[in-house]
């Protein structure tokens, strides 16, 4: 059975490292420390995203159609993936726990404006729990 790789240890949350490759046709095996790639390691919910917006080439409009979501929500997600990918403006030398937090905040502020967008949750709400998230 295949399962996805984990790219974050569950017990100290820091990147893992690939140790071992096996060939799927031969007994090869190599063992040593490799990196996946930057598009490996974003949550599913950026792949997503990404995979999306490839396959509508870039196409904000059709991204809208394709996720059902709002053009300010495409742009907030797209900004997200590309700070994901370490192309985001620089604030100084942050760790890579404190992008991961400060990505998963964008995240849910994400999912509360969108909610409030489908009107699941009324403004005051979407208020509260922004405030809330914001000091988390």
């Amino acid at each position: 059975m295949n399962y996805k790789m984990p790219h974050r240890c569950p017990v100290c949350d820091q990147e893992m490292k690939i140790s071992k490759l096996s060939c799927t046709h031969c007994p090869t095996k190599i063992e040593g420390e490799f990196s996946s790639c930057k598009f490996c390691r974003l949550p599913a919910e950026q792949l997503v995203f990404t995979e999306a917006f490839i396959k509508c080439r870039g196409n904000i409009k059709e991204v809208e159609k394709e996720l059902g979501i709002s053009y300010p929500t495409v742009r907030s997600r797209l900004d997200s993936v590309i700070e994901a990918l370490g192309y985001g403006a620089e604030k100084g030398k942050e760790s890579d726990y404190e992008k991961s937090n400060s990505s998963e905040g964008s995240l849910r502020r994400q999912e509360i404006l969108e909610a409030l967008e489908r009107g699941e949750i009324s403004a005051q709400e979407a208020a509260l729990q922004m405030r809330k998230s914001s000091k988390d």
